[in-house]
Parts: C-alpha cells; structure tokens; sequence
C-alpha cells in the first residue's frame, strides 16, 4: 500500500472520532469498513478558489483527483467560504468539500455527528488581518470596520476571537467596538481598495493582494498557535456518503494526499498550475509576486491536526458563532 496513504488512513481515522466534542454521537466513533459499500458513480466536490486549497486546485488541474477516482466521475462547485459548503453538503447538494475546520466541526456538533466527518487535511497557516496605513496596534481598531470571508467561517471566528482577548466586544449583527462585516472575498479587496473597510482578516491569496494594495499585516494567524500549526482547509465529506461508498472517499483522500506530494515534488510548476486553475475557475490568474508571496505563507498537509479541534470549538463559541 502507498507509505503516504497509510499514514493518511491514521490521521483520517483519528479526524473521524471527534467524540470529545460530541459524545453522544455513538455513530461518529464507529470504524468504516473501506472495503463495504461500492464506488459511486459520481462525486460532487466542493472548494474555494484559494491558494489555501491548492491540493484541490492542483488536483484538478492536474487530473491527479480524477486518476485516484478511477470511473467514478468528479464534477465540481466553488464557494467563497465555509459555511455555505457545509449547507449544500448537509443538503445533499454535494458530497465532499474542502473547506475550513470551523463550519466542519460545528455541522458535526449540531448534528451530533450525523452530517460530515473530517477525513483529511489540506493546507495549514495562511491566513492574516491586513489593515491600511494609520492602524499599527490593537487600540487602534475601534471604531473600525473589518471584513472577513463569511458569517462563522475559520478566518470570522479568528478575528473575533482576537479582538475578544484584546478586550473589544463584536456581535454577528455588526454592532460592538469593531464591526465586522462577512462579505466575499473578491468584494473585500474591492471594497478595501476604495477605503469603505479598514482591514480584513482573510485566507491567502487575499492577505497578499491586499497587502500589494497597500495594507500591511496586523496579525499572522500563525503567531496565535503552538508552532504556528492550525488548519486553514480540510476535506469533509457526507456522512451518509462515507457510509455508502466508502471507496470512493478512499480514492478522494488519496487523490488529496497525492496532490500534496505533487505540489511538495514540483514547487516551480506547482504555482504554475494553480495559476492556471484560478484562470480557469474565476477568469483571472494571480500577479507572480502575489502568488509567490501567498505560497511562502501556507504549508501543504494531509495532517488535518485534530489536536486543535477543541480550540476552535472553543473560539467558536466564545466569538458567539
């Protein structure tokens, strides 16, 4: 058996029982038999069009996904962030979803583990607050407006959290010290180049286009985390799917952890092709520097670092989200 999948077969194992954050969810702890079920004839996989998801857009624009699929068709959905993946995979709409751990974990907790699993881990770090000139501490937030992807999602708990420990009060309605309003990424630089927001706490590439359009690093998410290793991107798939073809989301983690050692094998080409992927997804590809600077900032990992889960579950319910 491939070393790589092996080691991803434990790691996805350890992901899968998230007991410790809902216990009564005696389905959610019960090995899956890889061997049951049969392949599915399709998969519906949802991603963002980030440099945070590059083991998804590698593996697409590679036809690594699809290699590791064999016949069963993969067809594709972008979102912005997280908490809409985890609504169209809760409905049925998709199967599996790279997206960030936050959405993941909270659909498994409200759902007493009835709606996803954490099978792997895609990318870590890369992710920041970029503010405009004028702001070099803390203190100099309130009264400010911040963006972030969406309502709930990884970098939105983040920020609030953040502001939190340093003594600002925020509300998901806008209200409090610092308002924060979720809006799309594209419209955040936007949005930020014509100054109508002060600052945005965002996935790459974001942090690097702002920071191109004059911002600066307030924080690194990585300063906030033991050896600066947190998730940014995990793969969730469908409960119900992993129950069915358990086979097919085999072949989808190894499709990930081969993508992982693609990008780790052929660095030059690597941003070449997730260039090449954004050009095809969004009709717009990255400024070199911009994809350079976002590539220095997110390490690639199968690992999908369990042992912060209930960190973020706690942020989570500490920003109120």
């Amino acid at each position: 058996m491939n070393t790589r999948f092996t080691k991803l077969s434990i790691l996805a194992a350890a992901a899968m029982m998230l007991a410790g954050c809902a216990a009564s969810a005696d389905a959610a702890t019960k090995p899956v038999n890889l061997a049951s079920g049969s392949p599915a004839s399709e998969v519906r996989l949802g991603y963002f069009a980030n440099v945070t998801h590059a083991p998804a857009l590698v593996g697409l624009q590679e036809g690594i996904l699809q290699k590791d699929l064999g016949s069963t068709k993969l067809t594709t959905q972008i979102f912005n962030a997280g908490p809409a993946a985890v609504e169209a995979l809760t409905a049925g709409a998709i199967d599996a979803a790279f997206l960030g751990p936050n959405p993941a974990i909270n659909s498994f907790i409200q759902s007493d583990g009835r709606s996803l699993r954490i099978v792997a881990g895609a990318a870590i770090g890369g992710a920041a607050l970029v503010v405009r000139d004028g702001i070099t501490k803390a203190s100099d937030l309130k009264g400010k407006t911040l963006a972030t992807p969406q309502l709930g999602n990884t970098q939105d708990v983040a920020l609030r959290t953040w502001l939190k420990q340093q003594g600002y009060t925020t509300d998901i309605s806008g209200g409090g010290d610092v308002t924060i309003t979720p809006t799309d990424n594209a419209q955040t630089l936007t949005l930020f180049q014509q100054g109508r927001i002060d600052g945005a706490w965002v996935p790459e590439p974001w942090v690097s286009r702002l920071v191109q359009d004059g911002g600066h690093v307030l924080v690194d998410e990585a300063t906030l985390w033991k050896d600066g290793a947190f998730p940014t991107t995990v793969l969730a798939v469908s409960a119900d799917f992993l129950a069915k073809h358990p086979q097919t989301v085999k072949a989808l983690v190894q499709g990930d952890v081969d993508a992982i050692a693609w990008i780790q094998d052929n660095r030059t080409d690597a941003a070449t092709a997730i260039d090449a992927r954004l050009k095809a997804d969004t009709g717009k590809g990255l400024p070199d520097a911009v994809l350079a600077r976002a590539l220095q900032h997110v390490t690639f990992s199968a690992d999908p670092h369990a042992e912060t889960f209930q960190e973020l579950v706690d942020h989570g319910l500490a920003a109120g989200t």
